[in-house]
């Protein structure tokens, strides 16, 4: 295949936005709204721009788990998706709660009005994956799976979660079709009434489990301690003034105290504009401390599920069609196109056998660098441009979302958003988080080729 270079010398600054999902497509409208507004370049290696894996789901089932009146892409228009939604005839309203499908269409509606609306050039769309980055002198190069070199003045990764790791005990079903690793990465499929192990119990086996048991599959969820996430009250009651913070256990005990004679859930409504500056304040030592220990608890009270959706679970566990398990598996025996799945249910020592004709990793997205199989991640740590966060829940990043590599310097052109800077703030999964994040990254990455700033911009 013969090299094509996006050559960008001499012409307006490019930034180059790797990953169209919703962190990607926030960054890139909001540079595109900045006076000095620099080209953007988004790149996407999926097969559609503007969605990510989230809200790509077509399933009726799948809804936001956040109401619609906290969803509006931008923190300065906290309408603006509420308003989206009235002049659509189509859509309907789960207890305040839309599908995902429909926030993707939203997604999309905002970037064809970007393309519409942006100077002939100045937002371009490039199908193709980013395997590894150059750094130039005053720029950068990139190198995509297609073959071709694009160059650009700034970088931004938006690449969202890194792809599940291979469950534990999995290794030797890789490769299989009796083992999906990823349910992301295309939909699991078995035969009508085939027998299902999922592995996790969180967000991600609940979207599996909707999705299978339409087609008639029998489920089984099995993690370590069989969590399934809350629900949200049908309708809440105004969140009370926060408890004050403090350790790890002192926070718990706090929230305990703050639900009794209410709805635990106002306890952890009133945190939500905290968390960040929770994290902060927080030792490595409590950081790790939440995470071995309390995580797993925080986790279902914290990312709730919509009401409808948690009534049609209660409906599948009720009817046997979903059966949740507290326990870990001791091994995997592939044979006869079945899977045996020996597992010890938790606190005991006892051996059971469960047969099933699919394995699938619900797990959740991964976060340690060090076990990524991605290519452009490989590359940017064999470099030394970026390294893993101390808690391993993505890459280490400084106050202004800026990489910090090896050697513990960060690249004044070379910034990340979403999922991926988890380690330097913990909330960054959800839109209320991310939409913040893109627009102060949006304006760090504008400044950079304000007047003013372009002639500090030389590296």
């Amino acid at each position: 295949m013969a090299i094509q270079m996006h050559s960008i010398r001499n012409s307006v600054p490019t930034v180059a936005v790797i990953g169209a999902g919703f962190s990607g497509l926030l960054t890139a409208l909001h540079l595109l709204r900045a006076p000095s507004a620099p080209r953007v370049m988004l790149l996407e290696r999926g097969p559609v721009f503007g969605r990510g894996a989230a809200y790509s789901t077509d399933n009726p089932d799948h809804l936001l788990n956040v109401r619609v009146e906290h969803m509006s892409a931008f923190p300065d228009q906290p309408k603006h998706f509420v308003e989206w939604l009235a002049h659509k005839e189509s859509w309907s309203a789960h207890s305040g709660f839309v599908t995902r499908g429909c926030y993707g269409d939203y997604l999309q509606d905002m970037l064809r009005q970007a393309i519409a609306e942006a100077p002939p050039g100045r937002l371009l769309l490039e199908a193709d994956q980013v395997m590894r980055l150059v750094r130039l002198p005053g720029g950068w190069r990139l190198h995509t799976q297609m073959g071709r070199e694009i160059e650009a003045q700034a970088i931004v990764l938006a690449t969202g979660l890194l792809a599940p790791e291979t469950a534990p005990g999995a290794e030797a079903l890789l490769g299989s079709p009796a083992y999906v690793a990823d349910p992301w990465s295309g939909k699991p499929a078995a035969p009508a009434g085939a027998e299902v192990l999922l592995l996790g119990t969180g967000l991600t086996m609940v979207d599996v489990a909707l999705q299978l048991a339409a087609k008639g599959q029998r489920l089984t969820a099995l993690s370590r301690r069989g969590l399934v996430s809350k629900t949200h009250a049908l309708n809440p009651a105004p969140a009370p003034a926060p408890p004050p913070l403090g350790s790890p256990r002192q926070l718990t005990r706090r929230l305990r105290g703050a639900a009794q004679g209410q709805d635990w859930r106002t306890a952890f409504d009133a945190l939500r504009p905290h968390v960040q500056d929770i994290w902060a304040g927080w030792s490595l030592a409590e950081r790790r401390q939440f995470l071995r220990h309390l995580r797993p608890w925080w986790d279902v009270r914290r990312h709730r599920l919509a009401p409808t959706v948690a009534r049609r679970v209660a409906t599948l566990q009720k009817h046997g069609d979903l059966t949740v398990r507290a326990g870990r598996v001791l091994a995997f025996t592939e044979g006869s196109g079945r899977v045996a799945v020996d597992w010890s249910p938790r606190g005991t020592h006892e051996v059971r056998r469960l047969t099933v004709d699919l394995v699938v990793n619900c797990t959740g997205p991964a976060g340690d660098l060090t076990r990524t199989d991605d290519p452009l991640f490989i590359n940017l740590a064999a470099q030394g441009r970026v390294r893993p966060d101390p808690c391993r829940l993505g890459i280490e990043v400084d106050s202004l979302a800026r990489p910090v590599g090896r050697d513990g310097h960060v690249d004044p052109s070379f910034f990340a958003v979403g999922p991926l800077t988890r380690g330097a703030v913990w909330e960054m999964t959800s839109v209320p988080d991310i939409r913040l994040q893109a627009a102060r990254v949006g304006d760090e990455v504008a400044a950079l080729f304000a007047p003013a700033s372009a002639a500090r911009h030389a590296v």
